[in-house]
């Protein structure tokens, strides 16, 4: 069972911790951002992949520059020709969190709401929390 999805064909992939092993062997990817607080190292990691730490910590407040500076980041690689890989631990808040912000900086929707459900759509297990979406929307007044 693949327990990582494709958020955008070809280019940027997304899932928890304990499908990282599985997308870096099944897709040809150049660099993955870890935004677990802890950024443990993983074993196994290929060399030839660039491992990237933006930790955004859960149920804390002051994460608005830690998520600005992941969604900034993941969105820069993949504008400069990168495979991306990004998660969190479950793949579920923090990484759905990153991936709305993503989908939002290229315009795919044009409201959070709509980017999210789109997001959704990718990865059924996202589950971003009511204050980190309000976060979002004060990042994207006009979507």
């Amino acid at each position: 069972m693949v327990n990582y999805h494709e958020l955008i064909e070809g280019k940027v992939y997304i899932g928890g911790e304990n499908a990282l092993l599985d997308a870096l062997q099944e897709q040809e990817i150049s660099d993955v951002f870890d935004l677990r607080d802890t950024g443990t190292k993983v074993e196994g990691f290929p060399e030839q992949v660039t491992r990237h730490h933006f930790p955004i910590v859960e149920d804390e407040s002051g994460q608005e520059g830690s998520v600005q500076a992941a969604i900034q980041a993941v969105t820069a690689a993949m504008n400069n020709g990168k495979t991306v890989y990004f998660h969190c631990a479950g793949g579920r808040n923090r990484t759905g969190t990153v991936a709305t912000g993503v989908l939002l900086e290229l315009g795919y929707a044009a409201t959070v709401v709509e980017v999210e459900s789109l997001a959704k759509e990718k990865r059924p297990d996202i589950n971003i929390k009511p204050d980190i979406r309000e976060m979002l929307k004060d990042f994207y007044p006009s979507k």
